[in-house]
């Protein structure tokens, strides 16, 4: 037989995974209608195109997989199955499901709506591919304006006047509150007067978006640090170094360990931290992506 093997039909393929899943090329032919002699005919073809023998029909009356033939077998399957996501994705296509759907979140949402969003998602909708993008502030809305997200979770804008061309639905919101760590002067300070907050450095989120550059939000002290990043403000504030406001249910935990202490200021008491299930007016979402705006939604109302 030739070293080198040809390439197989994808009848040749569906014929043979048939016979091995019905254990008999009689049962095979009924499956899919041909006689048996052409099914016998289809493996023989196969087996010519690959250089191997696929089945033992000599020493047992049922047709076994050779050593080959079970190594042939996985490698069919995978192709096989990737033809049946090809057609499930294109039917989707032709009914219009979106390919891939690009997500923005702002970092101030809680885990677990994340969490409870994306698993049902690749549930309902297992052939969209997702790409998921975790943004600051204004930065969630640049990317739906840039359209590089087609839709996005994003926290309030200055003055709440949104942005033009976007469109923008309720969708919850988180309660913020300021923390420090337990060793920190405002934490041993006991009852805090007010302005004693502004002598001591706040950290404070940030972002590069062009939507908010050179803004502030709930911005106490005049002596700040500004990071980019949550978890790093989250790690800084554990630490003793600074304090600022945080979401309530990403600290519960350091609260109930004594990790972080909730402090009474009478000049910011903290509050709620808005969403909007944000898209762009000229291009509204498919099935998916609409989807994932009314999970969003039905978790704001305590639906799911």
């Amino acid at each position: 037989m030739s070293s080198d093997p040809g390439t197989p039909t994808l009848d040749q393929l569906r014929v043979f995974l048939t016979v091995v899943d019905l254990g008999s090329f009689a049962a095979a032919s009924r499956k899919l209608g041909r006689a048996t002699s052409v099914i016998s005919y289809s493996i023989a073809n196969l087996e010519a195109q690959l250089g191997v023998s696929l089945f033992d029909r000599e020493t047992t009356r049922k047709p076994q997989l050779t050593e080959a033939g079970r190594a042939v077998l996985s490698e069919a399957r995978g192709v096989w199955n990737g033809i049946d996501g090809l057609r499930a994705k294109v039917k989707g296509l032709l009914h219009g499901l979106e390919a891939e759907i690009h997500l923005a979140l702002d970092v101030m949402l809680p885990a677990a709506r994340i969490v409870d969003a994306l698993k049902a998602f690749r549930e309902e909708f297992p052939t969209v591919a997702l790409s998921l993008h975790m943004e600051a502030l204004g930065a969630v809305s640049q990317l739906v304006l840039d359209r590089v997200a087609a839709i996005g979770v994003s926290g309030p804008l200055p003055g709440d006047a949104g942005v033009a061309g976007v469109e923008r639905m309720g969708v919850g919101s988180v309660t913020l509150i300021p923390v420090a760590a337990p060793d920190h002067p405002l934490a041993r300070s006991g009852a805090i007067d007010p302005g004693e907050a502004r002598q001591h450095t706040q950290l404070v989120l940030t972002d590069r978006s062009p939507l908010t550059q050179g803004l502030n939000f709930a911005v106490l002290s005049p002596r700040t640090w500004k990071l980019a990043d949550l978890g790093s403000k989250h790690m800084l504030l554990r630490e003793g170094i600074g304090w600022g406001n945080m979401p309530l249910p990403m600290i519960e935990e350091d609260l109930a360990s004594g990790r972080l202490v909730r402090l009474d200021l009478p000049d910011m008491t903290g509050g709620a931290y808005r969403f909007d299930a944000i898209y762009r007016a000229d291009a509204p979402p498919g099935p998916a992506g609409s989807w994932l705006i009314a999970r969003f939604r039905q978790q704001a109302e305590g639906l799911t």
